[in-house]
């Protein structure tokens, strides 16, 4: 009984089209299986030797532990690459673009927004584009007051402690829901003032599903200019969902019997069904990993009352661990 859990990493095309020439929009084609393991040295998509940039080096270990997500390790060398070539710039006397990287997320619930905004908080600090390069999370409750002028400082308190980091804004469209008279829209002014105001001091993430956004940029006249780096986030297809399982599995000591990963892949399959536009992916799986590991100790407390199991049984996850979760 052995875990089938591997990294996989998903390809990608980022497709140029007739947009401002400032927003990078990235598309992720359908998931091949990996490929057997390279001995060759570390290269990026474009061929370039990571172990010549020792910075991205680090980032991308932790970008590849996420699965299906090489588009935005693309992305992020890009950026890297970017920024290295305008100092060069500087150093030769050129003229250096001054690159915004407020950002734009746009997909589902659990398909890796918030993680990856922490790995990019992290390698702009390593860059030296942010000071800190720590994460402050918020949703709608956090910047929106009860009452005239409640908002606007509700959120400017949020921006301070964002200075020097990422500020990630989940659920962000839930700031243009109410109309003109909800106070969403004043926290929307304000941090489209803070974005001009303290330029390349922060970073502001916006995220959401994809039409959702698309329709809450289009609320402030100031936003689209300010958000030149869209990213999308495809739903996770149903052998990375498995994969993703089997390595939350892997890290916590557990294996799941093949009868286990069957009855999964059914529970996966049902739930996108049966509720399509709610479905939370990578979030659905560890709910479902968690309650079975509950599960799991119940069923062995139960079998074994005075004495420990023995290791393997400690360690197996059975498919009756995860059944009481089926609607």
């Amino acid at each position: 009984m052995h875990s089938r859990s591997q990294a996989a990493q998903a390809s990608t095309d980022v497709v140029s089209q007739n947009r401002p020439s400032r927003q990078i929009n990235v598309v992720l084609r359908p998931y091949d299986p990996p490929q057997a393991l390279s001995t060759e040295i570390e290269k990026s998509s474009t061929g370039i030797d990571l172990e010549r940039h020792h910075t991205f080096a680090e980032i991308n270990k932790e970008f590849d532990r996420l699965i299906g997500l090489q588009h935005i390790k693309d992305i992020a060398f890009e950026l890297y690459a970017m920024i290295q070539m305008n100092r060069r710039r500087e150093q030769a006397g050129l003229a250096s673009p001054n690159q915004v990287y407020h950002m734009l997320f746009k997909g589902n619930p659990g398909t890796g927004k918030t993680t990856v905004a922490r790995i990019m908080a992290k390698m702009f600090q390593q860059l030296g584009i942010l000071s800190k390069g720590h994460l402050i999370e918020a949703e709608r409750a956090d910047l929106v007051g009860e009452y005239i002028g409640h908002t606007a400082q509700k959120t400017r308190d949020l921006l301070k402690k964002s200075m020097g980091g990422v500020l990630f804004i989940d659920e962000a469209y839930s700031l243009a829901r109410g109309g003109e008279k909800d106070f969403g829209k004043e926290a929307v002014d304000t941090l489209v003032k803070a974005m001009e105001d303290h330029k390349n001091q922060f970073v502001l993430i916006l995220a959401g599903y994809s039409d959702e956004m698309d329709s809450l940029i289009q609320t402030n006249s100031g936003l689209p200019s300010r958000f030149p780096i869209h990213i999308d986030f495809p739903d996770y297809h149903v052998d990375q969902l498995l994969q993703i399982a089997e390595t939350m599995a892997k890290d916590q000591d557990y294996v799941l019997m093949p009868q286990t990963l069957a009855l999964l892949k059914d529970m996966i399959l049902e739930e996108k069904v049966m509720s399509p536009h709610l479905f939370s992916n990578a979030r659905f799986v560890r709910n479902l990993m968690e309650k079975a590991m509950r599960n799991q100790a119940v069923r062995l407390l139960s079998l074994y009352p005075e004495q420990s199991p023995g290791k393997l049984e400690l360690m197996t996850l059975h498919a009756e661990d995860l059944k009481s979760e089926r609607k």
